[in-house]
């Protein structure tokens, strides 16, 4: 079979992993995801999109407008790239995602009334070295909208809690878990600790998995925080994020790889 990898990375510890492994008997090729579509070029029986730019979710709408597989499609890639769209959608799934809401801008925020402090604002579109940050005063407020004052943002309540992140990985079937340190949190962050998933919290596993089901995602991260007595409280949702130092997990995308481009054919 012939593997195409949408990255800019495919050093990438899991796509370096997965490539690893498939190779022996696969074909593993990397496009340039800036690159522009051409309807000339052959296609693979599956494509891994691991870039999140524009110009990488055009490249992937092409390939499945051709009828390539596409894990994951670029429609469920760029519901994630909008945290906005995230959250309504998990929200009116009934997911228990933190209270979220938009403004046009940084500069439109801090012009309105203030916020009931603490709050997290994020950049509304997720990319490499987006704006995430808490916020206690609106001094600070002040300060980031005049560092960023065209940015779209939301607004999230900050809940109390233990300053760790649960991360929880999903690929295909197979679930990851581990605890890192929050970056909203002050001190030093240092790696994550690999968890059990057998050990989390009643309910964790399975609110991990309708994630995938909600937002139809075979590749993807959940962002949790508990919010006391072991409640889960999403945070966020990625789209093919990147496990590291996850033992399987490059076992588990080539499986998932290999059981796409078969099934599709």
């Amino acid at each position: 079979m012939r593997i195409g990898l949408i990255t800019r990375d495919p050093g990438h510890e899991l796509l370096a992993g997965t490539t690893a492994l498939l190779t022996p008997e696969h074909r593993v090729e990397t496009l340039d995801p800036e690159a522009r579509p051409d309807a000339r070029e052959p296609l693979a029986d599956v494509y891994l999109l691991k870039a999140r730019t524009p110009r990488a979710l055009s490249l992937a709408h092409a390939l499945e407008r051709r009828g390539a597989p596409v894990l994951n499609s670029a429609a469920a890639t760029a519901m994630c790239q909008d945290r906005t769209v995230m959250a309504e959608r998990a929200r009116r799934a009934g997911l228990p995602f933190v209270a979220t809401r938009t403004w046009p801008s940084l500069a439109r925020l801090a012009a309105g009334a203030e916020p009931s402090w603490p709050v997290v604002v994020k950049s509304r579109h997720s990319r490499k070295n987006d704006l995430v940050i808490r916020l206690d005063e609106g001094t600070g407020l002040r300060e980031a909208a005049a560092a960023f004052p065209q940015e779209p943002v939301v607004v999230q309540e900050f809940v109390p809690n233990s300053g760790w992140d649960h991360k929880l990985w999903v690929i295909g079937d197979r679930l990851f878990a581990a605890l890192r340190r929050s970056e909203l949190a002050p001190g030093e962050h240092g790696p994550a600790q690999p968890l059990d998933p057998g050990g989390l919290p009643a309910g964790w596993s399975a609110l991990a998995h309708r994630v995938g089901e909600v937002f139809a995602l075979d590749v993807y991260g959940v962002d949790l925080i508990d919010s006391g007595d072991g409640t889960p409280l999403i945070v966020d949702i990625n789209a093919f994020p990147g496990v590291r130092g996850q033992p399987g997990a490059p076992e588990a995308l080539a499986a998932l790889t290999l059981a796409t481009a078969g099934s599709d054919a």
